[in-house]
């Protein structure tokens, strides 16, 4: 089967992004399981920090494979195209830097200091199914970072950095250069581009929805006939709602 369409070709709903930063990712991954797609959520990772805003924006992939000691002696960051510090300085603004690590979280993908300096670069955030370093710094920015956990070796040790830009699995799911990344409290979502301004259109009503629906249980309504919306007064009583929030 071919690849996805390249990500330029797919252009987005200005609204998408906005409209997709204020739904959760549990809406996104129902929605995506109703079209097909039941493995679209990163798995084993969290975000450093709380009260942070949603994370969103097309993702900027990097990969690495293991390290050898001929390729990953210490002396290779001094290289000025060491793959890692490319993608921290080409990462483009509102991106999310999506880090393939093997889901090897026995190494760090990064520190405190490239973090900050892709905060400082504009970038949306950072997702990576390794470890962070300095977490407790990375956690302190603006910027959302997810990560498996902590990790205090160098990511020399463990991986070896060797694309920017292409195709990945991070978490066990496939990334494609310019999918949208939705990151919450309760994880990160991978949205293939094709589908994201459908997705962030419906997501907004079935949020809506189940607004109602929590209302309707702190009442004391029984699930069964309210959600889903079998019984045939449910949707009516819903318009109803609905009409009383725009009074």
């Amino acid at each position: 089967m071919p690849n996805p369409q390249p990500a330029e070709t797919i252009k987005l709903h200005p609204d998408t992004l906005d409209r997709l930063s204020k739904v959760s990712t549990a809406t996104v991954a129902t929605l995506l399981y109703k079209r097909g797609y039941q493995n679209a959520y990163v798995q084993g990772v969290a975000p450093l920090g709380k009260g942070k805003p949603s994370l969103v924006g097309p993702a900027f992939t990097l990969r690495y494979i293991p390290t050898r000691p001929d390729t990953d002696p210490i002396e290779a960051f001094r290289e000025p195209d060491h793959p890692q510090r490319v993608a921290v300085e080409t990462c483009p603004e509102r991106a999310v830097l999506v880090m393939d690590c093997r889901q090897d979280a026995t190494a760090a993908s990064a520190g405190s200091i490239l973090l900050t300096r892709l905060e400082m670069r504009g970038a949306a955030g950072v997702v990576t199914d390794g470890g962070i370093r300095d977490a407790d710094g990375a956690a302190a920015l603006e910027m959302p970072v997810f990560a498996a956990k902590p990790s205090a070796p160098t990511n020399l040790t463990k991986h070896h950095a060797v694309d920017i830009g292409l195709p990945i699995g991070c978490g066990g799911v496939a990334v494609y250069p310019g999918d949208i990344v939705l990151g919450d409290s309760d994880g990160v979502m991978i949205i293939p581009r094709h589908l994201a301004d459908d997705i962030a259109i419906e997501a907004g009503p079935m949020e809506l929805f189940e607004r109602f629906v929590l209302e309707e249980v702190r009442k004391n309504t029984p699930v069964i006939g309210l959600y889903p919306a079998t019984d045939p007064d449910v949707l009516e009583r819903f318009e109803a709602w609905r009409a009383r929030l725009s009074d």
